[in-house]
């Protein structure tokens, strides 16, 4: 773990809000010079402080107005492996995210479907169809706010 002074902090809340942001752009915004601002950036990517760049898409925009998280109980452990399930889930354009859980569930995802008739759809023919699948719960997102994380 790499120690983080406040500069670090500021920058690194910066480049969450903006992963496009010159070194000078960021040395300006965080009262830096452009090398020392460089410095501090590479310094931290190369701790792995990011681990990529990611475009932010608007859903909504491109007409997928649902989002639902979905617990997934697998029936069978013993005869379909994490792997199958992971593998096939995964291939399933809707699914967003698919985070192997401790609980109540043993897979949490969040798929995204243009309205409930198509989430019916995507549920039916295939994530119900996918190896192993046993009991489903699904949670419909109603809104998202977007609250600080540790570094915030």
């Amino acid at each position: 773990m790499i120690d983080l002074d406040d500069t670090d902090r500021a920058m690194i809340r910066a480049v969450a809000a903006d992963a496009l942001l010159s070194a000078g752009a960021l040395g300006r915004q965080l009262g830096l010079s452009q090398p020392a601002a460089w410095r501090r950036l590479k310094r931290l990517k190369d701790a792995g402080i990011f681990r990529g760049q990611r475009l932010d898409l608007d859903r909504e925009a491109l007409g997928f107005s649902v989002t639902v998280f979905l617990g997934v109980k697998l029936a069978t452990k013993g005869r379909v492996s994490l792997e199958d399930f992971e593998r096939a889930v995964t291939a399933i354009p809707e699914v967003q995210t698919v985070e192997h859980v401790l609980g109540a569930y043993d897979y949490r995802l969040r798929v995204v479907a243009r309205d409930i008739a198509d989430f019916e759809r995507v549920l039916r023919r295939r994530i119900m169809t996918l190896p192993g699948v046993g009991n489903i719960d699904a949670n419909v997102l109603l809104s998202e706010e977007r609250l600080p994380g540790p570094i915030g």
